[in-house]
């Protein structure tokens, strides 16, 4: 293992850095290699930066846990123990009683700042009651004092407050200075009104304060605002003698507080005239205050004038002056004037500044100055503490060495490291989108058990994930640790965990969560609920889902609605559910667009005699059909091959004066997609082919001024072209052209497919060209096309650019003439299926399969067999012409 100081170096080439700054910043990554160029290069990620280490992962983590490590270098062994014994859970009273610990009021409170130190307040709280109860030892003001300002800095005031009142009940069984110690405790708990009354009772009974108590009351009173009071303490401490260094730190922090900035910067240059000396600690207040209002230019000039001066220690200044800019915001020259400053000798950071600044720039994801700002720190022999060990946890996470965090994470027990919630956060994140979703389980519990709950960010990104990989018992857990701690997951949440259940199979766990969520489930979880009752054969709940949908005001579709209809069809009493759930929908009221629904949904049902009754039924609510309600039972009819019927109901529309271009479509779409060659029909002049039916109603459709859509030609000109009746096929497409219309794709590959058949097409087209027709006509040019393809015609031009002159190619285009090709030219049709992919075009199994079959029609058995491996690899078979050819050629038979 290497240690930290050669693994982590920015002198050394063990780590290398490649960094993508966005658009405000340059770029050098060109000139550096992909990190996926070495086997054990770790890639880094973020949204800022691109950042690689060129060292295995386990050396990193184990380097960063000899760092951390060091911390526990120079701790007492008794101490160590002492705190594996709170923090074990067991019975600790008697484990610490056989200790035979030797109590005493240095020796508590020192016990007490270990704790403190590592953030440890529940172990320090066990601590500070187990002394207080054994026999040989009595709380002091210093012990209370101790525990409180640990209670303080850990933001528990109202704990402090708790031990003061208890404090009081108590009265006077410790040999303590009773009254200092309230009036001290409720300073520090943020309470100096209730701390000034003590002490008023304490001068009534003739009792003083101390210098210690009076700085202590008169540091809370500047720091709420008491200024009538503060000047009133700050004269008692004058006149008894007790002013020191920290009397003129305090006073400044006063006029800092009110605002007396240049009176503070006047204060303090007296003192220095006068020759008193200065601790550095009132310079830093009046730095600090001048970059809260924003005046950093002036911040800065201060701490160069007092350091000029050489008579007033600077640590402090420089450090509050690093804080002042990060908090405005200034950041780069908060770093500028971190680096000039210990550059230049004469000051070292301290681990405050390092941990404040490494904080910063990772919440903007500067990652290159955090890992500098680490290895700093290892180089200056500097001990990190948990604030130092959380942000290296989280600084590994935005990286994206998620590995690295965990191996850090997983041994936190060698070196104390209790994550806080950001660090806990971070690692939650990113092991769900690293989908280790069930490591990230894992450090949720270790964070519920150290008293962090996830927050709403954390909760839903590790919810979804759950979700996405459908881990639902463990979604289960997460929603009962939620509810637990008084954490109401979202909306969204709750869907995505009934989806999941849905996709699971447990659609009836996800129906028990949607009854509790008592009407906040969203429309997508209604869905996948309703197909998934659906798939179970179970169409009553899935119908009354939909109905709950209705009432909710949640938009149903008519794919929804049509699902649902097919499932109560297949139960007992079809009709009579359908009607229900109809009347359940509607309630008695005119809603047109349900009533379509379900006339859709029994026309796809092919229930016919349901749809007319729907209809029908809207009729007798006096419900005005729409264009769109005739249409789907129009379609009904047609769908069910009962086109007398659909003949009957259009002209009886027609009749009507109903004339819409959507039911003529329907009507020529419908005649053209059904086969059955002859009908029954009332009309004794409409002939029984029902391609002269749709050609009838296209020729009607033109006569009453609507424009056929381009899917009435194609379907008709497929339609007659199946039935080799070129010549009004032809004719539709001169129609079409002669409206202004390009030729589309799926017209122009139906007659360049039949023109490969016959040249028959071609010969129609030659006769239907009139004279007046140039040869630069676009049908003059589809004519030629045509020819070539029938080898009726030659020409010197590119068949292809011709093609592009009629209509759009397209892969089915590009198929013809690879087919055509390889009727001739094998090498021909390789260099076109070559271009074919140079277009952007991908070939599918015809293309393949024409391949095949043109080789082996060559005879060319080699390239048979090397593109009928190439066709196998890319997952597609051969027909079973192009297979009779390949078995007869290659395999004697044996295919």
């Amino acid at each position: 293992m290497l240690p930290l100081k050669h693994v982590v170096t920015k002198h050394k080439p063990k780590f290398k850095f490649n960094f993508l700054f966005s658009s405000s910043s340059s770029s050098s990554s060109s000139s550096t290699s992909s990190p996926s160029s070495s086997p054990s290069c770790t890639s880094i990620y973020s949204p800022t930066t691109s950042f690689s280490i060129t060292e295995n992962e386990n050396d990193v983590a184990s380097s960063f846990k000899t760092w951390f490590q060091t911390r526990h270098r120079y701790d007492d062994p008794l101490l160590l123990r002492i705190y594996q014994i709170l923090s074990s859970g067991d019975d600790f009273s008697s484990s610490l009683s056989s200790l035979s610990l030797p109590l005493s009021e240095p020796f508590v409170i020192r016990v007490l700042r270990h704790g403190g130190d590592n953030n440890d307040i529940l172990s320090c709280l066990k601590f500070f009651d187990w002394a207080g109860r054994q026999p040989c030892f009595n709380h002091t003001r210093a012990t209370f004092i101790a525990i409180f300002r640990i209670l303080t800095r850990g933001n528990l005031m109202p704990l402090v407050l708790d031990f003061l009142q208890l404090f009081r009940k108590r009265g006077f069984q410790h040999r303590v200075r009773f009254n200092d110690t309230l009036v001290v405790g409720y300073a520090i708990a943020g309470k100096p009104d209730v701390a000034l009354h003590v002490f008023g009772k304490m001068r009534f009974q003739g009792l003083d304060l101390d210098g210690f108590g009076y700085h202590i009351l008169l540091n809370a009173l500047a720091e709420d605002n008491y200024f009538n009071a503060f000047n009133t303490i700050l004269n008692q401490i004058r006149i008894r003698g007790y002013a020191t260094s920290v009397t003129d730190s305090i006073v400044v922090k006063c006029m800092c507080k009110q605002g007396r900035l240049d009176e503070a910067e006047d204060y303090l240059n007296g003192l220095l005239g006068s020759g008193k000396e200065l601790h550095g600690s009132e310079v830093s207040l009046l730095v600090s205050s001048l970059c809260d209002r924003n005046r950093f230019d002036h911040a800065v000039e201060v701490v160069k004038e007092f350091g000029k001066s050489g008579l007033v220690p600077m640590e402090h200044a420089y450090g509050a002056c690093v804080k002042g800019l990060v908090k405005g915001g200034r950041l780069d020259e908060a770093l500028e004037f971190f680096r000039q400053k210990r550059d230049s000798g004469g000051y070292v950071p301290g681990l405050l500044r390092y941990n404040m600044l490494i904080c910063r720039l990772l919440r903007e994801s500067r990652l290159r100055e955090v890992f500098d700002l680490l290895v700093d720190m290892n180089e200056s022999c500097m001990t990190p503490d948990m604030v130092t060990m959380n942000s290296v946890l989280c600084f590994f996470c935005k990286a994206g060495m998620v590995d690295v965090a965990l191996q850090l994470y997983k041994s936190r027990s060698q070196f104390g490291l209790n994550p806080n919630q950001m660090a806990y956060k971070y690692l939650i994140l990113t092991l769900c989108w690293d989908e280790s979703v069930k490591e990230a389980c894992r450090v949720l519990k270790s964070s519920i058990g150290n008293g962090f709950f996830p927050d709403r960010q954390t909760f839903s990104t590790l919810a979804n994930a759950l979700c996405r990989e459908r881990k639902v018992d463990e979604m289960k857990e997460l929603i009962h640790f939620a509810l637990k701690h008084d954490f109401t997951p979202s909306a969204v949440t709750y869907d995505n965990f009934i989806s999941a259940l849905c996709r699971a199979g447990r659609v009836e766990d996800g129906y028990l969560i949607h009854e509790e969520l008592n009407n906040a489930t969203a429309r997508l979880s209604y869905s996948k609920m309703i197909n998934s009752f659906i798939k179970k054969k179970k169409g009553d709940i899935a119908a009354r889902l939909l109905v709950e949908m209705k009432e909710k005001n949640l938009q149903l579709t008519r794919t929804l609605c049509r699902a649902v209809i097919f499932s109560l069809l297949d139960m007992d009493n079809p009709i009579t559910r359908v009607f229900n759930l109809l009347d359940m929908l509607t309630h008695g009221k005119p809603d047109t667009q349900i009533f379509n629904f379900f006339i859709d949904g029994a026309g796809h049902a092919r229930k016919t005699d349901l749809a007319r009754k729907i209809y029908e039924l809207m009729l007798l609510n006096n419900i005005v059909p729409t264009i769109v309600s005739q249409a789907l039972l129009l379609n009904s009819y047609l769908g069910s091959e009962r086109i007398s019927e659909a003949l009957n109901f259009f002209y009886s529309l027609r009749d009507q004066g109903v004339v819409s271009k959507r039911l003529y479509s329907s009507m020529i779409n419908g005649l053209c997609k059904h086969n059955k060659a002859d009908i029954a029909c009332d009309k004794s002049d409409i002939a029984h082919d029902k391609a002269d039916i749709a050609r009838r109603i296209l020729v009607d459709m033109l006569n009453a001024g609507l424009n056929p859509g381009i899917e009435c030609y194609e379907n008709l000109v497929q339609k007659l072209c199946s039935l080799k009746r070129y010549p009004e096929a032809i004719n539709l497409v001169q129609v079409y052209m002669k409206m202004g219309r390009r030729l589309t794709s799926f017209l122009g590959n139906i007659l360049l497919f039949h023109s490969l058949i016959t040249p028959n097409v071609y010969h129609t087209c030659v006769k239907m060209r009139g004279e007046k027709e140039g040869e630069s006509s676009p049908f003059s040019t589809l004519t030629v096309v045509i020819g070539v393809f029938s080898d009726c015609l030659k020409v010197n031009h590119s068949i292809e650019e011709l093609v592009a002159l009629c209509f759009p190619l397209d892969i089915y285009t590009y198929n013809l003439l690879l087919r055509r090709t390889t009727s001739y030219d094998m090498n021909q049709a390789c260099e076109l299926f070559n271009r074919i992919r140079q277009r952007g075009y991908e070939p599918n199994g015809w293309t393949y399969d024409i391949m095949v079959h043109g080789f082996s029609k060559h005879g060319r058995n080699y390239e048979t067999k090397q593109w009928l491996e190439e066709m196998h690899h890319e997952g597609f078979y051969p027909t079973e012409t192009t297979g009779r050819n390949v078995r007869k050629i290659l395999f004697n038979g044996e295919y």
